[in-house]
């Protein structure tokens, strides 16, 4: 899109969309919809849906899910400090692992807008997604090999996978703007995000049960079992990349030299520029650095925080998959309360509900309250993350996708860093005035809170800056089968 030319329908005088009005930043339907500067790359904006694009783009989360369920939020950080690091102080492996999370966060979220923007210019999102996909997928199964003690080797693994997981993740979210037109963002988001949490928890589930049962698979134990679920977690991840690969179609793509890198750093300035120029779109941006903050953070703070007040090892593991399985039906059902309501207003409702969880959590006790907050989490977190993303791509200009979500997952990736630190700096706060470590642990917890008043406040003004947006009527949508 040309630098100063209009980006709103309303304002550019194109025709509205019939149906009843409503606030917000994205609406159902319409939204803070660009003028293309060009003729459009992705699908008719109307008819019925390519169904095995529609597949072929939601099974890659179904296949990537699986690194985030079972690598990243389940066995690597516990393996890793039992058994790459055994012998090792734990305060020195919990040091050892933030730092390589850390890393591996600064480096997709420097690289996240530049890649976004080479990719545009070359027309090549799809063999993006696909070089980082294989990448991660390597590196992925290159784990099982990691001998004991071997820490150094496990990390470096790790750090590249975890790249290789961020960075596909960049191309994936940019091509849903070559599969849906979008009116049916809301619903193929979220079936992307509900598919995810199934494939993911299938896979995490069977993995749970190997290392209960190693013998049932041939398997000497649990380390045994631990290993050989890396090399489930890559075959998964490369096997079910298959189906984006030969479904999801993206126009021919140009040759990626030297003159596409200098022309997407020219593009990287001038996006950086037109978001500092789009209120709508920078408040948006500010509200998803906010509330998706909290969202990370209790992920990452959840299980740390269940032991601290003294829950089980197992019991976490087993609210984790709980909040897998519920996270599967809920996104669906977010993504059609999207469509109905409209979509600005299902965020804030997910948002409301994650400050209410971030309260709550300071005063609960035993198990059977910690899985009623799993449960709950479970009913919003697929969906406050497939809208965020249906929302955003309906706000950025044609043929700048890539680039405009590279800036995207860029505060995705750098979110999760206010978060713990408000937590621990809370934590020793009420430590430092007396108060008990449970205590202390139960005053962290809560000051989550803040993050998604913060939030909701910068999405409440996205939606006031922004035009009043439309629904669209039944007989507009496009079908989903």
């Amino acid at each position: 899109m040309s630098r100063g030319r209009c980006i709103n329908v309303s304002l550019c005088g194109a025709r509205p969309i019939r149906g009843k009005r409503q606030a917000g930043a994205c609406g159902g339907g319409g939204g803070l919809m660009p003028v293309p500067a060009e003729a459009p790359r992705g699908p008719p904006r109307g008819g019925i849906l390519d169904k095995k694009a529609v597949f072929g783009w939601t099974m890659y989360d179904w296949a990537n899910s699986a690194f985030a369920t079972t690598v990243m939020a389940g066995f690597f950080p516990v393996f890793f400090s039992q058994y790459w690091s055994a012998g090792a102080d734990a305060t020195i492996t919990t040091a050892r692992l933030g730092i390589g999370n850390s890393i591996a966060g600064f480096l997709v979220a420097v690289m996240a807008p530049l890649l976004g923007a080479i990719a545009d210019k070359g027309s090549s999102r799809k063999r993006f997604l696909v070089f980082f996909a294989y990448a991660g997928v390597i590196m992925t199964l290159a784990l099982y090999f990691v001998s004991m003690g071997a820490w150094k080797a496990a990390i470096a693994l790790y750090v590249l996978a975890s790249i290789g997981f961020s960075g596909s993740l960049i191309f994936y979210d940019a091509l849903i703007k070559s599969v849906v037109p979008p009116r049916a963002t809301d619903r193929v988001s979220a079936l992307g995000y509900g598919l995810g949490y199934l494939g993911g928890g299938l896979l995490f589930a069977v993995n749970v049960w190997m290392t209960l049962r190693p013998g049932a698979f041939g398997l000497a134990g649990p380390a045994d079992a631990v290993r050989f679920s890396f090399l489930t977690v890559g075959i998964w991840w490369g096997l079910f990349t298959i189906p984006l690969i030969l479904f999801v179609r993206e126009e021919k793509a140009g040759k990626v030299d030297s003159g596409v890198v200098s022309a997407g750093f020219r593009e990287l300035a001038g996006t950086f520029r037109e978001i500092r120029a789009l209120r709508p779109v920078l408040l948006f941006l500010a509200a998803y650095w906010f509330y998706i903050d909290g969202v990370d953070t209790i992920v990452r703070m959840a299980v740390d925080y269940g032991l601290s007040i003294g829950l089980q090892r197992n019991d976490l593991i087993a609210a984790l998959l709980v909040t897998q399985f519920v996270g599967f039906p809920s996104a669906l059902a977010f993504g059609w309360i999207g469509a109905k309501t409209g979509t600005t207003r299902a965020i804030f409702a997910a948002i409301g509900i994650y400050f209410a969880v971030s309260i709550l959590a300071a005063f609960i006790h035993d198990r059977r309250e910690f899985f009623a907050l799993a449960v709950t989490i479970g009913l919003v977190q697929g969906g406050v993350q497939a809208l965020s993303r249906s929302c955003f791509s309906r706000m950025i200009p044609e043929g700048k996708s890539a680039e405009y979500f590279g800036f995207y997952n860029m505060i995705g990736k750098s979110a999760a860093v206010m978060g713990p630190l408000l937590v621990g700096t809370a934590g020793l706060l009420a430590r430092s005035a007396g108060l008990s470590a449970g205590a202390s642990a139960r005053a962290g917890i809560s000051s989550i809170s803040l993050l998604f008043v913060a939030g909701g406040i910068f999405l409440f003004m996205a939606g006031r800056s922004g035009p009043r947006d439309r629904r669209a009527p039944a007989d507009e949508k496009e079908p989903l089968s």
